[in-house]
């Protein structure tokens, strides 16, 4: 695909999106940030490096014709929807039904679609995920799925639900301690995507899991303990814990004691692209910085 050809570019305020509108950008690649605020911060920072800003909201599907017009391609990250009792699978399977039919339109001739890391026997974690994927098979002539495991960033969440984030000195999470737990960071999604469209025959039809390190939790915490230099520790939640956050969360937990693991073949990844950030990596080039601020404000509130 020549490099003067556009690629649309959803959820460009969020993590995979930004990141992936920002390594097209770098690249020389044209490219439309699909946003709903134009004036977010994040929004800015992506016309500053050259995207052109497009509003459009998936709940809205007559604001996506104009922002996919004149789109040779498409990186899609259809937003999750969530009602009172979990997962509203109808909701996000229309706004990527919508996406993907406003693509068609469009002439759109391959799309990068994003979702979630797999588990034997369980191809498809997420029912929207998977019909939104059958959908776009259908309509879209060349389309590559990315499938990426835990995010090395979901360290940096501010606000901890029970999950992810570190709160007064301690990570908490359902995977035992022991256990090495696959992540990829947000800019090595970024990478493969931008290979897909770099090359969109030998991508064209794949599915790829997606993960690029597999430390332990206790490992991850001693590494970002040893780069930040603070005191922190790894505590594993119960069931009961997990059950009174979501029965959602204790499912998870419950699937991974019975040997539901993700498996992404990272020495296989690393093939395809050298650079693939291990933890350590991570933490070197953006993410101790970011860590010592959410510690410092986690520690005075």
């Amino acid at each position: 695909m020549t490099t003067d050809r556009l690629i649309v570019v959803t959820g460009a305020t969020g993590r995979q999106g930004n990141a992936t509108a920002h390594r097209l950008l770098a690249a020389g690649r044209r490219v439309r940030a699909l946003v709903r605020d134009t004036t977010a911060p994040a929004a800015k920072s992506l016309a500053a490096a050259g995207a052109e800003l497009v509003r459009g909201d998936f709940d809205e599907p007559s604001s996506l014709p104009a922002a996919l017009e004149g789109a040779a391609a498409l990186f899609a990250v259809p937003p999750a929807a969530f009602g009172p009792d979990g997962p509203d699978v109808e909701r996000e399977f229309a706004r990527g039904r919508a996406l993907a039919d406003a693509a068609a339109a469009a002439g759109v001739e391959h799309v990068v679609f994003t979702g979630i890391a797999s588990t034997p026997g369980r191809p498809h974690v997420s029912e929207g995920k998977r019909r939104i994927e059958e959908h776009l098979r259908a309509r879209i002539r060349s389309v590559t799925v990315l499938r990426p495991v835990r995010f090395m960033s979901n360290y940096l969440a501010s606000a901890p639900i029970g999950v992810d984030g570190i709160a007064h000195g301690v990570h908490r999470h359902i995977f035992p301690p022991d256990e090495p737990v696959q992540v990829i960071a947000v800019e090595d999604i970024a990478e493969f995507a931008a290979l897909a469209f770099d090359q969109p025959d030998r991508f064209a039809g794949r599915s790829l899991e997606l993960a690029g390190d597999a430390p332990t939790p206790a490992e991850a915490v001693a590494a970002i303990s040893e780069a930040t230099g603070a005191v922190l520790r790894y505590e594993r939640l119960t069931h009961a814990e997990a059950t009174a956050l979501h029965p959602e969360i204790a499912r998870v937990r419950e699937d991974w004691d019975a040997g539901s693991r993700w498996h992404a073949d990272i020495e296989a990844l690393r093939v395809i692209h050298p650079g693939l950030r291990t933890f350590a990596d991570w933490l070197a080039e953006s993410g101790t910085t970011p860590l010592r601020k959410r510690l410092l404000e986690s520690a005075e509130s």
